[in-house]
């Protein structure tokens, strides 16, 4: 697409910096520059247009301006929305914040709404076995909250949280009461973490691949992040990071980690808290998947382990009961806490009372419990059927991935050079959707990459996502490296 605007850009006797914003507004508006298509670097796009480096830059400006591309350090620029139509009587794009327009990915969105589409069959959003959830129990729950603290559900309540609730995780989760704030799931904690902690410029250290919430959150924060490769969880490699870029903060998802599955073992955890000791650098441990292992339970977790109170712990109910509770909590000094819960107060004066009263006696009663044994179980069967059913449908080659021991994923590498997003094309037209890889990387990785959500279907359903999958793969031309990575 390049070599065609070289050409248009040669035969016109128009201001340069107009003429290459035009043909630039034009191509996107066109589609032939997709939305996610990296433009050429500035120094070799005015080498190929020869026209001064300046003349590019500020057409890029221009078209950032207007909320067409988007330019990430140590990134690129990419295209991030088509053109406002013809006729709109007021350009919103373009003045929309520079925070927003850091944190427009779509990812996350997509895979909600998929999962939220009953024509289609969502691997995507990270759900657990929502036909197991116990309705029964839960609302036993609700109706003795409304029949004894009917008064205190439709007040306003605490900002850390209700007593109830704040009790009941501190019991279950042996951390002291006074450390837990609840939040309206796990994704507020980051957002809040993200403004309590992170200025603009901060590096932070994040799991690279990661969870792209976190990626998103604190990128909209204006961190630069730095990732730590988590399938080779080396701790020289991680040192080297500290030392280098002095962050604020390290985030980590060590047990049955989003998206690849894997878990710290105990030794690494004593490590990284070593080493977070020496270079006085807390950890944020993202816990969501902590109690969802088959068969044998995972090391302490790392606020456990910790005896400096470097650690903010944060968790959720969504993983391990259903995500339209909107209910998590984190733990930390209370220090900490009190910060969090004024910021909290600013966005969100209290999380819903009646679900937390529910929630608070679904736990203490043990039905809590008695759930998480069903789910394990649950899920457990049902990666092993996926895994099967791809050892049926898929050829040998075409879709690799570990085994994993606990969570709610595959994390897998596509074959035959194909692109994660290209197959996601094709399966989204064949009714089955699932997370491509890129989107779990804080730089540009992961093309060939993708996150299937085992527990999220049915058993009667999983053959048949497995079946457009493989169709998918099958009908996805593979593509060169180089148009992976940028415009040819």
């Amino acid at each position: 697409m390049i070599g065609q605007i070289e050409r248009a850009f040669e035969r016109s006797a128009r201001p340069l910096y107009g003429h290459l914003v035009g043909l630039l507004e034009s191509a996107i508006a066109r589609g032939d520059i997709p939305s996610g298509s990296r433009l050429p670097p500035e120094r070799e796009l005015a080498a190929r247009l020869q026209i001064s480096r300046t003349t590019v830059v500020s057409a890029y400006r221009e078209l950032e301006s207007k909320g067409l591309l988007r330019g990430y350090v140590g990134r690129g620029t990419f295209v991030c929305a088509a053109p406002e139509p013809s006729g709109t009587p007021f350009a919103w794009r373009g003045k929309i914040a520079a925070a927003a327009l850091r944190s427009s990915d779509p990812t996350m969105r997509d895979a909600i709404r998929h999962s939220s589409d009953a024509r289609m069959l969502s691997l995507a959003a990270g759900e657990p076995a929502i036909d197991l959830f116990p309705t029964e129990g839960f609302q036993h729950a609700i109706i003795q909250v409304l029949k004894k603290d009917a008064e205190a559900t439709w007040r306003h309540g605490p900002t850390e949280g209700q007593p109830a609730l704040r009790e009941a995780i501190a019991e279950r989760f042996r951390v002291p009461a006074d450390s837990v704030l609840v939040l309206a799931g796990a994704q507020q904690g980051l957002d809040l973490l993200a403004r309590c902690l992170i200025d603009p410029g901060d590096a932070v250290i994040v799991d690279r691949p990661g969870y792209l919430g976190a990626i998103q959150s604190f990128r909209a924060a204006g961190a630069k992040l730095i990732g730590w490769d988590v399938l080779r969880s080396d701790p020289d490699e991680l040192e080297d990071l500290l030392v280098r870029y002095r962050p604020k903060f390290i985030y980590t998802n060590p047990t049955f980690q989003n998206p690849t599955g894997i878990s710290m073992p105990i030794r690494l955890r004593r490590e990284l808290l070593k080493l977070a000791e020496r270079y006085r650098v807390p950890i944020v441990e993202d816990g969501t998947y902590r109690e969802l292992y088959f068969n044998e339970a995972p090391p302490p977790s790392l606020y456990e382990l910790d005896e400096q109170n470097l650690v903010i712990h944060l968790n959720s109910f969504s993983k391990v009961l259903a995500p339209g509770l909107r209910l998590g909590w984190l733990s930390a000094t209370s220090s900490i806490i009190d910060q969090i819960a004024i910021i909290k107060q600013r966005l969100d004066p209290h999380t819903q009372n009646l679900s937390q009263f529910a929630l608070a006696r679904f736990i203490r009663e043990g039905s809590f419990d008695r759930h998480l044994e069903r789910l394990r179980a649950a899920h457990a069967t049902r990666c092993g059927q996926m895994i099967e059913a791809i050892g049926r449908h898929i050829p040998a080659g075409a879709l690799r991935f570990a085994h994993p021991r606990g969570g709610l994923y595959l994390w897998c590498r596509v074959g035959a050079g194909l692109s994660a997003r290209a197959v996601l094309a094709q399966a989204i037209s064949n009714g089955v959707a699932f997370v491509p890889g890129d989107a779990f990387y804080a730089d540009p990785a992961g093309d060939s990459e993708l996150r299937l959500c085992f527990s999220s279907v049915r058993p009667s359903e999983i053959e048949e996502a497995v079946k457009k999958l493989a169709l998918s793969l099958a009908r996805t031309a593979p593509v060169s490296r180089r148009e992976l990575v940028t415009i040819s």
